[in-house]
């Protein structure tokens, strides 16, 4: 099976807030295999959370993942979902990741143009864990101008808050990052 990495070209995405994205040089017919997702074979219990900072994983099993993180040479890691937090009207996802036993792959949903972004859903529930991790560093960054500010005013009184920790999905099919690196 050819794939398609020699036509797939990485570029700013044209979802805003996305950083790079997926994009083809050539039109892409409907059924196509486009790129396989590859990464660090892993663990669910041994793959690096980050403090739910790493994006890149993408669960298979509780007993095997794939982490893209640390390689930018897996194009698949740059395929944006237009379903995310910065949606455009009019910009919808057009591919689906298949899974063949370890093996994940990228699929064309439709006909994709030249010139078109790679886009693939990444499934509700990591939206959730963006939203929730949005949401603690907003609370810590709350916390420190507080503190800040008490501090400034001479109040250094310590006040004891317990902070949340952020989270990672464990049932997502793919995280990637809202900002691609």
């Amino acid at each position: 099976m050819a794939l398609l990495d020699k036509q797939l070209r990485v570029k700013t995405s044209t979802i805003p807030g996305a950083g790079k994205g997926l994009f083809t040089q050539k039109p892409i017919a409907k059924g196509t295999r486009i790129v396989e997702y590859k990464g660090k074979a892993s663990t669910w219990k041994d793959v690096n959370h980050d403090e739910g900072n790493n994006g890149y994983i993408y669960y298979v099993s509780r007993n095997f993942v794939l982490d893209a993180q640390h390689d930018k040479t897996a194009l698949a890691r740059y395929a944006n979902d237009a379903r995310g937090i910065g949606r455009v009207k009019g910009i919808t996802n057009n591919c689906t990741y298949v899974t063949e036993g370890n093996r994940v792959f990228i699929e064309a949903a439709r006909d994709i143009p030249a010139g078109g972004e790679i886009l693939v859903s990444y499934g509700p529930e990591y939206w959730q864990v963006i939203k929730h991790n949005m949401k603690v560093d907003a609370d810590a960054e709350k916390e420190r101008l507080k503190k800040a500010k008490r501090a400034k005013a001479g109040k250094t009184t310590p006040t004891k808050t317990k902070a949340k920790k952020k989270t990672t999905s464990r049932t997502t099919r793919r995280s990637t990052s809202l900002a691609n690196a």
